[in-house]
């Protein structure tokens, strides 16, 4: 498609339009077929591995802060302290990782990025202090921050023409990763007391062993094409910043959701293992609304994903807080299918509203929705601190409620003719 050409499906029209029809006898398996068809598989799934172990890294913070939160002592604030310290330290980095990659490539960064993310916070288990569980913690951010736009850019390039479907896979990786995370560190800790933690580096290293092994074949889908004979697509900054606002906006919700879950529940009276389950149901849930989400954005266009995404979220959480038990279990499991399902459908937008910069806008996206999402869940814990916790999670509806509003007011985003980073200087 030329780089003119809409990368929305035949219409524009948002949530609420008439000519929003979704077709029938779409169900999970042919939603499935259609994300892989015209994916390298072998590239997609060595990089949606590396998402998901270096995601299954961070995931596991929210199942240790119940833990931490005994054994030091910590308020809903230091609690939240340590979500912020590891959001910050894995989003504020990744444009300038982004700008890197673009410029020079990085793919060392892959495996590398990998293990110090799943050994970071295997330390902050075992850590003697608060002060030092900090450390090991922005240690492990900076490894999820090293992997993610070098990553995202290697899974456009592996995705061919189905990018939206490719991406999907991609993001798929790190919806696992944090749905799995919470599971595995609350497994091993109550197996094996806080030193079990330090299982959690083995998933990171035995992905960062395969992605070394996995380098060369992965270069072989670096385009090489000669910027005299392929000028630069036009960028839209205006609209990348308008779509950063509603990535934050998401990640209130996103971000808010994933830490104060598993304490909301202790709150009601529940087990820190039932919280950690539930927790586990909003991200798996997660992950399979991302695998319907690329697809359907490639067949039906990605802000009209992303508004009708926002219009399920916001019912689905306040379902889950004001009504609760099963029917609020299911919703919060819903919500997580509509919050964190159009992760990878933005990250396709920053890098189409982007082109010549794919490594930036990937690392922008995912940090804006990282180091927002941080931002917030300290936030919420403040408001926790003073008026309770129910008010700070019912605050979390808010994210997807005022996404929307912003996401009418998108623009329509350009498919470049390919993924090429242009040249940057360092």
């Amino acid at each position: 498609m030329g780089a003119t050409e809409d990368a929305e499906a035949p219409s524009s029209a948002m949530p609420g339009a008439s000519v929003l029809r979704f077709e029938k006898g779409l169900d999970a398996v042919s939603l499935f077929s259609l994300a892989v068809h015209g994916v390298d598989r072998k590239g997609i799934a060595a990089l949606s591995s590396g998402h998901l172990a270096a995601d299954l890294a961070q995931g596991a913070l929210p199942a240790l802060l119940p833990f931490l939160v005994v054994k030091f002592d910590l308020s809903y604030t230091m609690a939240a302290a340590l979500v912020l310290a590891s959001t910050i330290s894995s989003s504020v980095i990744q444009p300038a990782f982004g700008h890197w990659s673009d410029a020079r490539g990085a793919l060392w960064l892959l495996p590398t990025g990998v293990a110090v993310a799943g050994v970071g916070m295997a330390l902050a288990a075992v850590a003697p202090s608060y002060p030092l569980v900090m450390l090991a913690v922005l240690a492990a951010g900076v490894g999820v921050a090293a992997y993610h736009p070098e990553g995202s850019k290697f899974a456009s390039y592996v995705s061919g023409a189905r990018r939206a479907s490719g991406m999907s896979l991609f993001s798929v990786g790190g919806n696992l990763g944090f749905a799995t995370g919470p599971l595995l560190a609350s497994g091993v800790i109550v197996a094996f007391g806080l030193t079990g933690g330090l299982l959690i580096a083995l998933p990171g290293l035995a992905v960062a062993a395969m992605l070394f092994a996995a380098l060369p074949y992965l270069s072989t889908f670096s385009p090489e094409v000669a910027r005299d004979e392929a000028p630069a697509e036009p960028g839209q900054p205006r609209a990348l910043t308008l779509l950063l606002a509603v990535v934050g906006l998401r990640a209130l919700a996103h971000m808010g959701l994933f830490t104060f879950v598993p304490l909301w529940e202790i709150h009601k009276g529940h087990s820190a293992t039932y919280g950690t389950a539930l927790l586990g149901a909003f991200l798996f849930a997660g992950a399979l609304g991302t695998l319907a989400a690329g697809p359907l954005a490639d067949r039906f266009g990605r802000r009209r994903v992303l508004g009708w995404s926002f219009v399920a979220a916001t019912p689905l959480i306040l379902v889950y807080v004001i009504v609760g038990g099963a029917v609020g279990a299911l919703a919060l499991a819903l919500s997580g299918a509509a919050v964190i399902g159009s992760f990878g459908v933005t990250l396709v937008m920053s890098q189409e509203y982007m082109p010549g910069r794919v490594g930036m806008a990937s690392g922008l996206s995912i940090g804006f929705a990282i180091g927002l999402g941080g931002v917030a869940a300290v936030c919420l814990g403040v408001v926790a601190d003073a008026i309770d916790l129910r008010t700070a999670v019912l605050a979390t509806a808010a994210g997807p409620a005022l996404g929307l509003l912003l996401t009418l007011a998108l623009p329509p985003t350009r498919r470049p003719r390919v993924a090429e980073p242009l040249p940057a200087s360092i």
